[in-house]
């Protein structure tokens, strides 16, 4: 049987990475729900082995339902009718295979049905789901909006609503309006508090809602009148059952047809607040934000190995010139800097999360009781690298997805353009992954602080000093050269003092960023296992070298002056 986990041994060497005793230990509160739910795990290892079975049933059924009924949903797609969507035949049959799984709330504590997961399983999870169908992923990993639900909604709440999803029942997050994409201060759907029903009431319009006809939404809507900014939004909870919402349409899109993207039109819609008012978008949404973007990373990471496994079957069966093209150095390098980008991307991507569990476990602990000096400053330190990473993992991860499934159809050839191909349908759905839950121009504005204030070199510097394998030392010695090629060209702009350069160049500083990242985990990788990742590093480290190479001597060379010649 075809299993997307086991025949990925990447992931497992991730899950067994050292920082995951310390997230077990925080996530399960020093394993004490073994002593009431027989499911739990009685120690560390116990928790690895839950993780890994877990991981393997959904590699299965990524494998052998997904993988399987792809093809059908995107030719079918969804359907919408009197205001409601029925998904594709194949997606109902997805879906079901994931609740008899009971592959839900997988991130939530057992009392409310969920499996306790951290963030990290669970985004391997989604991973594998999005190389079978990025665009079933996406139906079935917004079941992680619950997470923000969960940190700021009540106790009421919580016994409402979590165990539902926990149980399979679905969830979008409805923030775009037509005229309110990137800037959601924008956001002008109308939350008027109904003093009779004790309920607030919704009304007004959303645009691009991902699942949109989904049991549970959380809706950004304004709650103050008069306001036209972020501080009159607040965060609300919509329940399906309540109506008041309806379809108006399902968008047409060039990919993931499985996805119904829908615009939804709310018509005195009963909701009830989620956490505090005013708090919508200066909180809650920038924390929903951070987490789908994080699950969009993992559906990129998803595409670029469905575009490996299929650039390398056709590579090693299309014969030309009497023999396999995967012989030709033509094709050969662009399979090796495929298969080099996605474990890059891969290990930023779970480096990420990791950073994500720790902080977001040490918070959890913090509404049950006073963290101690030594786990406060602990959180501090987390929660910065999650979120200096998190654009980092979003942006470079949606960017190769689409160069890695662009090289996948050039190695196809003619065939790659026909839509019998698989890799058609993978280059079609990984084309949105750069541009919604913030375009890459929007990650490169969420990281360019933490390039001018030092955090990223600082870092960087940090991993300087974890010993690395002896033969991959001249490695080492490289990416210290290109991390003082990006520290040279970051001081240069700073030192213009020049907002406007500093906005046209922060594209390329980002990467440089990224790449020196990406290297070092690479390089820490191949020491602890060679056998997966020395190719990998060797090619990548070459790939990145030339790229800060590149960036250095644009910027380098670069006048203030010459802005004139690219304004309109």
């Amino acid at each position: 049987m075809a299993n997307f986990y086991t025949e990925n041994p990447e992931l497992s060497f991730h899950l067994k990475n050292s920082m995951m005793e310390r997230i077990c230990e925080l996530k399960e509160r020093g394993y004490k729900d073994k002593d009431e739910f027989d499911y739990a795990p009685q120690d560390y290892a116990d928790a690895i082995d839950s993780y890994e079975k877990v991981l393997e049933i959904t590699g299965e059924i990524a494998a052998e339902v997904v993988a399987a009924n792809a093809e059908s949903v995107d030719e079918e797609g969804p359907h919408c009718a009197n205001g409601r969507v029925e998904y594709a035949s194949g997606t109902k049959k997805n879906l079901e295979a994931m609740v008899q799984a009971g592959l839900n709330g997988m991130t939530m504590p057992r009392r409310f049905g969920g499996l306790n997961f951290p963030i990290t399983p669970y985004t391997m999870c989604a991973e594998i789901v999005a190389i079978a169908d990025a665009g079933f992923g996406n139906i079935w990993s917004l079941q992680d909006c619950i997470e923000t639900l969960y940190e700021f909604g009540n106790e009421d709440q919580h016994s409402r609503f979590i165990p539902r999803i926990c149980a399979g029942e679905t969830m979008s997050m409805d923030l775009t309006e037509p005229d309110a994409g990137s800037d959601l201060q924008s956001v002008m759907l109308k939350a008027t508090f109904d003093e009779k029903e004790n309920c607030w009431r919704l009304n007004g319009v959303k645009r691009f809602i991902t699942n949109g006809d989904s049991n549970l939404h959380l809706v950004l809507a304004r709650s103050e009148e008069g306001t036209h900014d972020g501080r009159g939004l607040s965060m609300f909870i919509y329940d399906k059952n309540d109506g008041g919402v309806d379809v108006r349409r399902i968008e047409n899109k060039l990919g993931i047809h499985g996805s119904p993207t829908c615009e939804l039109v709310y018509k005195n819609a009963k909701a009830e607040l989620c956490g505090e008012r005013k708090l919508g978008l200066i909180k809650y949404v920038m924390a929903l934000m951070n987490g789908a973007r994080l699950g969009i990373a993992a559906q990129s990471v998803g595409l670029s190995q469905a575009a490996y496994n299929e650039a390398l079957a056709y590579a090693k069966e299309r014969k030309q010139f009497g023999k396999a093209i995967i012989n030709f150095p033509a094709v050969y390098d662009m399979l090796d800097t495929i298969k080099a980008k996605l474990d890059a991307g891969r290990a930023l991507l779970y480096q990420t999360s990791r950073y994500v569990d720790i902080y977001k476990a040490l918070d959890d602990i913090a509404r049950e009781r006073k963290l101690t000096p030594e786990e406060r400053q602990e959180e501090k330190r987390y929660a910065r690298l999650a979120d200096s990473f998190t654009p980092l993992a979003k942006g470079m991860n949606s960017e190769y997805a689409n160069q890695n499934a662009y090289d996948c159809i050039q190695i196809h050839g003619g065939s790659g353009f026909m839509m019998e191909y698989a890799c058609q349908r993978i280059y079609r759905d990984a084309r949105i992954t750069s541009i919604y839950e913030g375009t890459t121009q929007l990650q490169t504005v969420a990281a360019i602080r933490y390039v001018t204030n030092g955090a990223y070199a600082t870092t960087l510097h940090e991993f300087e000093a974890i010993p690395c394998a002896p033969e991959f030392e001249r490695y080492m010695d490289r990416i210290k050269e290109m991390t003082r090629k990006f520290e040279a060209c970051t001081n240069a702009v700073k030192e213009a003092k020049d907002q406007e350069l500093l906005d046209f160049v922060a594209r390329r500083l980002y990467e440089m960023a990224a790449v020196c990242v990406m290297s070092h985990l690479l390089l820490q990788d191949a020491t602890k296992a060679p056998e997966l990742f020395a190719r990998s590093l060797n090619v990548y480290v070459n790939y990145a070298d030339a790229e800060i190479e590149k960036h250095f001597n644009f910027i380098r060379k670069f006048r203030p002056e010459e802005l004139d010649n690219y304004r309109y």
